[in-house]
């Protein structure tokens, strides 16, 4: 049929009604949202960000209400979808923004594809990725490996992605999100290490819309997080209190949920796999650490400074 681009809606979509198909590629994902309130009658109150993209750039798409139970996992990235009966809109400003792997890709900030249930009912389809086209002209997805070497150098907020071997893994933690809420962020910490520094990885997970993965991360499985966020203490020694935090669009993988991930083609983890061929598992088993409480970053030495 008749396809669109994203560039072409950007020009034309305040002009139309019917907008053509929209063939795209998932690039980032975000965490599922729940925003349910007890006086507010909304079956199914979720909503999901994609970040999607084709040869033209990259525009956000919002998963609406009950369609994220039925899509949302399917929606991978990377994953190829053709969309059919969407809606227009003008963007949300406050929502959070990924980094793109290819800072070179243009961005369609003003407007978001909203997919519903109704107004009018989108039609999805998933096409498989052996059936995409290299004429289509879809990004290929790109990420921004770093190795722990390279982790001193980078500023705060930095974004990035990393794969480790987790040599430690904290129980599961609890904050609250606002100071007299009644709502939890779940998190734990873990150190992931990947054989270019002396020095671990040290991850602060908060639970993802993975819950399969978030409660098996365990010692010796290879770990990958993307879009992780550099996190520095300013004020003290800037080396010492470096650490990743996860961001709203963070995904994690564990050995087993790797097979047919794009960042399996990239160089950084191919060169991490072959590090890990060269190490002695019973070794590297006895270094190895889980549970306990972990108190990061470190209170100071003296009581009159904490």
């Amino acid at each position: 049929s008749k396809l669109t681009s994203l560039g072409e809606l950007e020009m034309t979509w305040r002009s139309r009604v019917h907008f053509n198909p929209l063939l795209v590629r998932v690039l980032h994902k975000s965490r599922l949202r729940y925003y349910g309130k007890p006086e507010k009658k909304v079956d199914m109150p979720y909503q999901a960000y994609f970040e999607v993209a084709d040869a033209s750039g990259m525009m956000s798409m919002v998963l609406w209400n009950s369609l994220c139970p039925e899509w949302y996992n399917s929606m991978k990235v990377g994953t190829v979808l053709l969309l059919e009966q969407y809606a227009i809109k003008t963007s949300y400003p406050f929502k959070t923004q990924p980094t793109p792997g290819d800072s070179q890709m243009k961005r369609f900030a003003t407007i978001e594809i909203s997919l519903n249930v109704r107004h009018p009912p989108t039609k999805i389809s998933i096409i498989p990725e052996e059936m995409v086209k290299p004429e289509w002209g879809l990004p290929e997805v790109k990420y921004r490996f770093i190795t722990r070497s390279e982790l001193d150098d980078l500023p705060n907020n930095h974004s990035c992605d990393v794969i480790g071997l987790v040599t430690f893994v904290g129980r599961a933690e609890r904050a609250r999100k606002r100071e007299h809420g009644e709502d939890f962020w779940l998190y734990r910490w873990a150190h992931a290490i990947d054989g270019t520094s002396d020095q671990p990885f040290i991850l602060e997970l908060f639970a993802t819309s993975q819950p399969d993965v978030f409660e098996r991360i365990h010692p010796m499985t290879y770990l990958v997080c993307t879009q992780m966020r550099v996190v520095r203490d300013l004020t003290e020694s800037p080396s010492s209190t470096v650490y990743l935090t996860t961001s709203n669009e963070s995904q994690i993988f564990i050995t087993g949920w790797h097979k047919g991930q794009p960042y399996t083609k990239d160089t950084k983890v191919k060169n991490f796999i072959q590090w890990t061929k060269t190490q002695s598992e019973a070794d590297q088993m006895k270094k190895t650490v889980i549970g306990g409480y972990y108190p990061f970053p470190r209170p100071p030495n003296n009581f009159s400074k904490y």
